[in-house]
Order: C-alpha cells, then sequence, then structure tokens
C-alpha cells in the first residue's frame, strides 16, 4: 500500500493506493509531505491539480474503491452524473429501478472511498438542498460552486 497527501482548496486530502489502482481519498487535518511517491499517485495528484484549477472534467485515473456489490453499483451510477449537474438521491433511487431503496442508496453514498473521483458530492435533496457530505456541507457547496452546478452565493446574503 501507498499513500500521500494532497493540500486542495477544500482541505487536505490523504490518497490511498495499492500497486496500481487508488482505492481511497479521505478528508483530513494532516499533512505529510511523501518522499516517493509512485507514478499513479502522481498521476492522481496531477489530475485534481488539473480540476481543482478548472482546467479537468473528467478523472481518468484507475480507481478500486472496496464495498458491497450494492455500494459498487451505487458509486458506478455516481461516476455517470456529468460535470456540472447534479440529481437527487430520488432520481438515483429511480435510476436503480427502486424508490424505495432511497435511504440505502443515500448510505452507499456516505460510505463512498473516493470522494471527488467518485462525484457524491453531486447528490442533493429534491428540495435542492445540500445534505450529507463526508468532507462537511461547505466543502460540498464549494465543489458545486466550482463546478458550475450552482450559483455561489454572495457574502452578504
Amino acid at each position: 500500500m501507498f499513500e500521500t497527501y494532497y493540500k486542495s482548496p477544500i482541505g487536505n486530502l490523504r490518497i490511498i493506493a495499492n500497486d496500481s489502482h487508488i482505492i481511497q481519498i479521505s478528508f483530513t487535518k494532516d499533512f505529510f509531505k511523501m518522499k516517493i511517491t509512485p507514478f499513479h499517485l502522481e498521476n492522481c495528484i496531477s489530475q485534481l491539480d488539473e480540476y481543482f484549477s478548472g482546467n479537468r472534467k473528467e478523472f481518468t485515473v484507475n480507481i478500486n474503491p472496496s464495498g458491497t456489490e450494492f455500494q459498487s453499483k451505487i458509486w458506478n451510477q455516481l461516476l455517470r452524473i456529468p460535470y456540472g449537474k447534479t440529481v437527487s438521491y430520488l432520481d438515483q433511487a429511480k435510476a436503480y429501478g427502486d424508490e424505495k431503496a432511497i435511504r440505502a442508496i443515500a448510505l452507499a453514498n456516505s460510505k463512498n472511498p473516493i470522494p471527488i473521483i467518485i462525484p457524491c458530492h453531486r447528490v442533493i435533496g429534491t428540495n435542492g438542498s445540500l445534505t450529507g457530505y463526508a468532507g462537511g456541507l461547505l466543502n460540498k457547496r464549494w465543489l458545486l460552486e466550482h463546478e458550475g452546478a450552482i450559483q455561489q452565493k454572495s457574502l452578504f446574503w
């Protein structure tokens, strides 16, 4: 296993990989400068730089999130939400084929081990509210504003 840390505009990220795939990204207060970083981690950092600078809309890094079969299906759905767009949890449940699975789908989204790359931040409440995000709602808002999916709020409401 390999790990590195990345300073993003929304806070420090810890990136964990195996020999060939990114397996986890988590928000952390920690930051350690790594002396040696394998190519696929450097590639992930490069793509995150491009995303945060507004020059990348899709990630091409190899990912291998660990989860149940159900979670994997839900995370694969997330990968189909285009940059700059949002869907509701209800939309996601309908796409899954079972509106009654909305709570299970929301729970699967909350267990997403590779946020940003698997864009769970693009799922919002049916009424347009920003609900639930492991990195915090301010970071979810930042990501959606960055992608142009929602309007930036004025500092003087």
